[in-house]
């Protein structure tokens, strides 16, 4: 199985320096229904959860 790189993605970079931008508007639709981003959380100790979902204001109950 291939490893999951959620966390080097080059949208997450592009939302993180631009949000507003299409590419980092693109990445945040995404990771609402991708099923790799929801493993890569899965795979996070609860400290690393809380990190992303206050960071990105989003649920992280996966």
């Amino acid at each position: 199985m291939a490893t999951i790189k959620c966390g080097e993605c080059p949208l997450r970079k592009k939302y993180d320096e631009k949000p507003k931008s299409l590419a980092g508007r693109f990445w945040r639709w995404h990771i609402k229904f991708c099923p790799k981003w929801k493993i890569y959380l899965k795979s996070l100790n609860s400290e690393q959860k809380e990190l992303i979902a206050e960071k990105y204001n989003i649920k992280t109950n996966y």
